[in-house]
């Protein structure tokens, strides 16, 4: 229905008018994560009709599409001895033990299921010739669990639970961007969105909201991700709402990368799937030398992401680049109907470019890819507000200082399916909340600002403003980082910031209001990035310091960063808890993947 302002907001005429949606629970993201708890919300027995998923971008068109190279199960289809114990212990040591172990396990334990779920569910795993769900080598794991669909595996899971939710009638709604949550100080009410469509603004009445609208490493210059995707709205819009963001200095650079100066801007950054390493892939330098044999001579390509990244910009730096300012990735001594079934779009991807991965190498570049830190959440993905979860890549806890490859996807699935028991049982338990205006009137505030912002004849462009952002961050906390960096990170921030207040805006259907809106997101989450770099004095993980290159044991602590009460952000830390014993008997084994497997 639509709505003005009422008498007794006190607010001036120009708030405009808006449409309210009330559902009981709100999805914010249509990604794996959001599609899987929406899914299982309906199987533990809460009408479709309490439910709406909200997508920014067309339905399926969603950042796990991206996802290329597999996700994690301890099926044991090739390694009968793996199990989710030894995942658990290998997530652990590639997080470098900084992780939640309880999120951890939570994960490991329920993949296979949930493999064998979205296999009955249609989707079209890779096989062995035995007819069971194949599973490859993935860096820094020891053995073969990463199942996938080729090399679209990520295209394959959001199909799969885009049709699931379909036919479980699940509503949903396009191209709504949501640009703040409303809370009474502590729980969730509900959220303010634009359709970016019409231009018309939209205020959800919702009991839960569950925030799955990804991560923020497009706020790095070169990424992995689309310009408009991943720009930091879900720890955004938490931090806004006043629950608190841990792990925020861990942003992973993925080692392969495709290099814009050879294949154009429009592909600078975007991901070779770790599928093609995985497969055997090897890398090489500009001239002729296989260099992870320097850098990890028993791991080799397939060590931790953080370790081939660095290595990569280290050649690069050190002048043993190719002329693009890359390295070669090559996987032609594999035979070509190898290479087409296993890594389908690749190949494809890089034909249409003039390249024959059968024949010849390719570049490649570390790229920003994933951050591990996001919202902080309990053991069902609450945050500190009553009401307001988190998953995917919003949330924080289960890859601790790096990312285990395959492990992003499984998140998505486990969690959404976690957060989807807890919320059917929220809700099953609840008393409706009485209406005392809360929503309408703090959403009002909000909807006269986005008025103020459309239209703003101001003198600073912000989608220049946001690249600024992309440049500092990529320069000030990228692969190598230092104190200096992070001073003048803060410092042109700042500046940023001031620009900000002076915006040049279109009306709310322009591609500069999203800009606005984008920049707004980007600024909270550079800052918290930062500021907590700075205060982690070593190098653990993805954050590598040159100022302080060792890993010290007093830190193996996340790093909290929440609203102050004079503006400023407060940072604390927290200790981890231990693994559980079965885990601890998996890490004290020792389990590591024997790299010669592959040659």
């Amino acid at each position: 229905m639509k709505q003005t302002a009422t008498p007794e907001s006190s607010l001036s005429a120009d708030v405009p008018e808006y449409e309210t949606i009330e559902r009981r629970v709100l999805v914010i993201g249509a990604g794996a994560a959001g599609a899987r708890a929406a899914i299982e919300l309906v199987e533990q027995g809460i009408d479709p009709d309490d439910l709406l998923v909200i997508g920014k971008r067309g339905h399926g068109d969603a950042h796990t599409t991206w996802a290329r190279g597999g996700i994690n199960g301890a099926l044991g289809t090739l390694d009968p001895e793996d199990d989710w114990t030894v995942h658990a212990a290998d997530t652990l040591n590639e997080g470098h033990h900084i992780n939640d172990p309880g999120k951890v396990e939570t994960v490991t334990k329920r993949m296979p299921g949930l493999l064998r779920e979205l296999d009955e569910w249609g989707m079209s795993f890779s096989r062995t010739p035995d007819g069971d769900i194949d599973q490859r080598y993935f860096g820094a794991q020891s053995f073969r669990r990463t199942a996938f669909a080729g090399d679209y595996t990520g295209e394959a899971i959001l199909n799969t639970l885009v049709s699931q939710a379909q036919d479980r009638s699940i509503p949903y709604r396009e191209n709504v961007f949501i640009s703040r949550l409303i809370t009474d100080g502590d729980r969730v009410l509900g959220a303010v969105g634009t359709d970016l469509d019409t231009g018309e603004f939209v205020v959800f009445d919702a009991e839960v909201v569950i925030l799955a609208a990804g991560g923020y490493t497009s706020l790095y210059r070169r990424h992995s991700s689309r310009d408009d995707e991943n720009t930091g709205d879900g720890p955004a819009l938490a931090y806004q709402a006043g629950a608190t963001l841990m792990d925020m200095e861990f942003v992973q650079f993925h080692p392969t990368g495709m290099v814009g100066d050879r294949y154009g801007e429009l592909w600078d950054g975007r991901l070779v799937t770790e599928a093609v390493r995985g497969e055997g892939g090897q890398l090489f330098n500009a001239e002729g030398e296989r260099f992870m044999e320097r850098y990890s001579p028993d791991q080799m390509e397939l060590d931790a992401r953080d370790v081939v990244a660095r290595a990569i910009a280290k050649e690069i730096a050190e002048g043993r680049g190719t002329e693009h300012g890359g390295v070669f990735l090559d996987i032609s001594h594999r035979d070509r109907s190898f290479i087409e079934a296993r890594l389908p779009r690749m190949y494809e991807r890089f034909a249409e470019l003039g390249v024959d991965m059968a024949e010849e190498p390719v570049e490649v570049a570390p790229t920003a890819h994933y951050g591990m830190g996001g919202v902080h959440v309990d053991d069902n993905g609450e945050t500190a507000i009553a009401g307001l979860y988190a998953i995917g890549e919003t949330m924080a806890g289960v890859h601790g200082a790096n990312r285990l490859g395959g492990n992003s996807l499984a998140e998505t699935v486990a969690y959404g399916q976690v957060v989807g028991e807890a919320v059917a049982d929220r809700l099953q338990a609840q008393v409706d909340r009485p209406d005392d205006g809360t929503l309408s009137q703090r959403a009002e505030l909000h909807l006269r600002d986005l008025v103020t912002l459309a239209n703003s004849d101001g003198e600073n462009d912000p989608e220049a403003l946001l690249k600024m952002v992309r440049s500092l961050l990529w320069e000030q906390t990228g692969i190598l980082r230092d104190e200096a960096g992070f001073e003048a990170g803060l410092r042109r921030i700042d500046t940023i910031r001031t620009q900000a207040a002076d915006l040049a805006v279109g009306d709310e259907q322009s591609r500069s209001y999203e800009f606005a809106l984008n920049l707004g997101f980007a600024l909270i989450v550079a800052d918290s990035i930062l500021r907590s770099a700075r205060e982690r004095p070593e190098s653990r993980g993805a954050h590598f310091r040159t100022d302080y290159p060792e890993t010290e044991a007093e830190w193996q602590r996340n790093i909290l960063f929440q609203r102050g009460s004079i503006g400023s952000p407060n940072l604390s830390t927290a200790t981890p808890e231990a693994p559980s014993e079965a885990v601890q008997k998996a890490l004290d084994a020792g389990y590591e993947l024997d790299y010669h497997q592959l040659e």
